[in-house]
């Protein structure tokens, strides 16, 4: 089998593009998928370079983002799709029997894991997944428009559907557009008809997120974002903070939020230590929140909007599986604008 893999932590030299794996065989509830195409998250890079607690057993097959055709279906296993058809994957394993797998909040479960993180990815010619992590697809989509869509959508619509609420009458800020959960936020936002601010270092970038319809661009580099949010606003500030950046942007983000506001975030890319004035934090009456991929349900409502050709992704740029460590190089990069797809067969 061949795949993209690692056996040690440390730059993107560490990367391997192997032809000698073996094909993984399936057990009891799980069910094996021939991929097709693969996209990279920033969580790959953080695996590359290494994650705390995780344990790395070599060689390690890296990705998380999957598409492809159901191959092999395991005794006991009853995925909502047969043999022969195209689907797509949830990289959020659960063990499907904790008291929050049994209350419907997979993504909280107590043994919770991700492809490539936890469990062996998705960069290779087959991955094997629990039957209840896999979707049918309509066969037409796009192979990397299939393969770039879940993890990032997934993310973004328990954010904003079901943890922020977000309605109409919301202004919400997004950070960092250009990465793939940005850019999902983005579409599933104006999809609600909210005001969507957008934030960016790359003029260019803003330029874009208005083609893809953001009400409102600021480039982080040039404008104190909360002072302009504040002015632009009559100091009422926005209702909604989307941050997954952590440390360098959480001052700006509750500077930005206005009474009652809602933060929620997904992640901590650039930092995790933050600082919150708990005075301001009480009188404005914030609820902050925090957010990790979706439940079994949220899984279902986006692939019901996959399947209807609706919040599709954007394509940065497609590589073929023996050129991986170059997708890698372009994500590290943070000049992509999208999802970076690598072709695996």
């Amino acid at each position: 089998m061949r795949a993209l893999t690692i056996s040690a932590h440390g730059g993107l030299d560490q990367i391997e593009y192997r032809t000698d794996l073996p094909i993984p065989s399936v057990a009891a509830g799980q069910v094996r998928v021939r991929v097709t195409a693969a996209a990279l998250n920033h969580l790959d890079l953080f695996m590359v370079e290494g994650l705390p607690g995780t344990t790395l057993r070599p060689p390690w097959v890296l990705g998380a983002d999957a598409t492809g055709v159901l191959d092999a279906v395991a005794e006991g296993a009853t995925p909502e799709a047969s043999i022969g058809d195209t689907v797509v994957i949830n990289p959020g394993i659960s063990d499907g029997t904790c008291e929050y797998c049994r209350a419907g909040e997979q993504s909280l479960c107590v043994h919770f894991g991700l492809l490539g993180e936890h469990h062996p990815g998705t960069l290779a010619e087959y991955v094997v997944v629990p039957a209840a992590n896999v979707r049918r697809i309509p066969a037409t989509i796009p192979r990397e428009t299939a393969a770039a869509f879940t993890l990032a959508t997934i993310t973004a619509w328990r954010m904003i559907v079901t943890r922020a609420r977000v309605t109409p009458k919301d202004d919400v800020l997004i950070w960092g557009i250009g990465g793939g959960v940005a850019l999902a936020s983005l579409r599933i936002v104006k999809q609600i008809g909210a005001r969507a601010w957008v934030t960016s270092s790359s003029d260019e970038k803003l330029a874009r997120a208005r083609e893809a319809g953001a009400d409102e661009t600021l480039n982080y580099r040039t404008a104190d974002v909360a002072k302009e949010i504040r002015a632009r606003t009559g100091k009422r500030g926005v209702s909604v903070v989307l941050d997954n950046v952590g440390t360098p942007t959480w001052k700006q983000s509750l500077g930005a939020l206005g009474r009652a506001g809602r933060l929620v975030t997904c992640g901590a890319t650039s930092g995790p230590m933050v600082e919150t004035d708990a005075r301001r934090l009480f009188w404005n009456q914030w609820t902050i929140m925090g957010s990790t991929m979706g439940n079994d349900s949220e899984f279902e409502a986006v692939t019901a909007e996959l399947s209807e050709l609706r919040l599709l992704p954007v394509i940065d740029s497609v590589f073929d599986l023996e050129k991986g460590r170059d997708a890698f190089a372009r994500l590290a990069s943070g000049d992509q604008f999208g999802k970076i797809v690598v072709r695996v067969s």
